[in-house]
């Protein structure tokens, strides 16, 4: 995630120049001449966002000055393997490119040394989700060919009569398996053996799990002596802070539709200020803090609580912790993304998002706030900014999609299953 504020009058010739990046609006060309995303076989997503914030001014309804705070560019990407490796490549094979993005950031000159700046504007997020960890873009691409030539290979059985006489599910599983393996010899199918997870990262993601827990449980006992307070503060500010339901504007939301269902997976940028105080912002680090322990070792097989359609998320503080940046991927329109949260996980985006300006009022953290659907929605599109490049790297599957191939591999790679595991995995074709 890198960040840099954009110089001064510079913002609108820097929309120019990244626009040309893209077929047309909400499409990028994958192989264009600034950042080639197709060359990094590595990278999931990415996308170049001019983080403008209309909501800025909102924070006056608080009783506080509105602050003079930057327009940001952001670069945000999703990876296999260490971001450093990442960004040193970009800087090596789109260095010119790189350079003409940035050149439109304060700090950036012609003479900067490029990797070391990218290193440098990298900020850490607060909170970050992944679908699936340890799925790599490889594995991606590998599973949806060999998805692909299976059911070609199913429906050439169909028309085939000497086929249809072996028509039972352990001999079908077998000429299947045969099939591949013919393929793979030939080398029209590559099915890559997943690399080993590295040693140091095992070592520091068990210790992140262990401890973190442990620290918990060391404050416990100050925890529950000082939970009446914050309980009556909370509800104080609930009952206090000022509610106001804004629509968004329809000329921004016209230019986010252009944007949108270009793919069967779509992008979503916001940016918004957190409530004044450092109560509302010490409650906000504590509730990423668990939401970051939960992606990384309780929600990170497909699922987010109930929710299966996020390929990567983050949540990121900006400004010293006054502005609080949400980037998400996910599968289908974005009206069917809010409804699929606030009708499953409603308290969970009143832990996530309550704490920021003009969020529906809430009670008790928890309850109320996201069930005001349309409070809600219009406060996640006035917060909404336009994601000037969007790329991902498999268009057309769905995480959906991405767990079914997987249990079609695994299925194949099976030494034996019963006539009814063979059905439910046929089904899978």
């Amino acid at each position: 995630m890198v960040i840099a504020p954009i110089k001064a009058g510079a913002e609108e010739s820097l929309r120019r120049l990244l626009a040309t990046m893209n077929k047309r609006p909400g499409v990028v060309d994958p192989h264009n001449a600034l950042v080639p995303f197709a060359l990094f076989d590595r990278l999931h997503v990415a996308r170049f966002v001019v983080f403008s914030d209309v909501t800025l001014g909102d924070v006056a309804a608080h009783g506080v000055a509105v602050p003079q705070l930057p327009t940001y560019l952001v670069f945000l990407g999703d990876c296999d393997g260490p971001a450093r490796e990442q960004l040193a490549d970009m800087a090596q094979r789109a260095r010119h490119g790189l350079q003409q993005i940035f050149s439109f950031c304060d700090g950036f000159q012609p003479s900067t040394d490029l990797l070391g700046w990218l290193l440098a504007n990298d900020r850490p997020v607060a909170a970050a989700y992944v679908n699936w960890i340890g799925r790599t873009v490889k594995q991606i691409r590998e599973e949806d060919a060999l998805h692909r030539a299976l059911v070609a290979r199913a429906v050439h059985r169909v028309g085939d009569p000497s086929a249809q006489a072996n028509d039972d599910p352990q001999s079908i599983r077998q000429d299947l398996i045969q099939f591949v393996r013919a393929e793979t010899d030939a080398g029209r199918l590559v099915l890559t053996p997943p690399q080993r997870t590295p040693l140091g990262w095992q070592i520091r993601n068990l210790l992140h799990a262990i401890l973190w827990p442990l620290l918990l449980l060391a404050v416990l006992p100050v925890a529950v002596l000082l939970s009446p307070l914050f309980l009556y503060q909370l509800r104080r500010l609930e009952r206090t802070d000022p509610e106001f339901v804004m629509r968004p504007d329809p000329a921004a939301v016209a230019r986010l539709h252009e944007l949108e269902d270009h793919d069967v997976t779509n992008q979503f940028s916001a940016i918004g200020s957190v409530k004044p105080g450092l109560f509302r912002r010490w409650t906000l680090t504590f509730v990423f803090g668990g939401l970051d322990y939960a992606s990384r070792h309780v929600y990170k097989r497909g699922y987010l609580t109930r929710v299966q359609t996020i390929h990567f998320a983050r949540w990121a503080f900006f400004d010293d912790k006054r502005r609080v940046v949400f980037a998400s991927n996910y599968d289908g329109i974005l009206e069917s993304y809010m409804d699929d949260f606030i009708n499953k996980v409603a308290w969970g985006l009143n832990l996530a998002f309550s704490n920021g300006v003009g969020y529906p009022r809430t009670a008790w953290l928890l309850a109320k706030g996201a069930r005001n659907e349309q409070a809600f929605k219009n406060y996640l599109r006035r917060h909404e900014v336009p994601s000037d490049v969007w790329y991902k790297a498999y268009p057309g599957l769905t995480a959906v999609d991405l767990a079914r191939n997987s249990r079609i591999r695994r299925g194949l790679e099976r030494v034996a299953m019963s006539d009814a595991e063979v059905r439910d995995w046929l089904n899978l074709l």
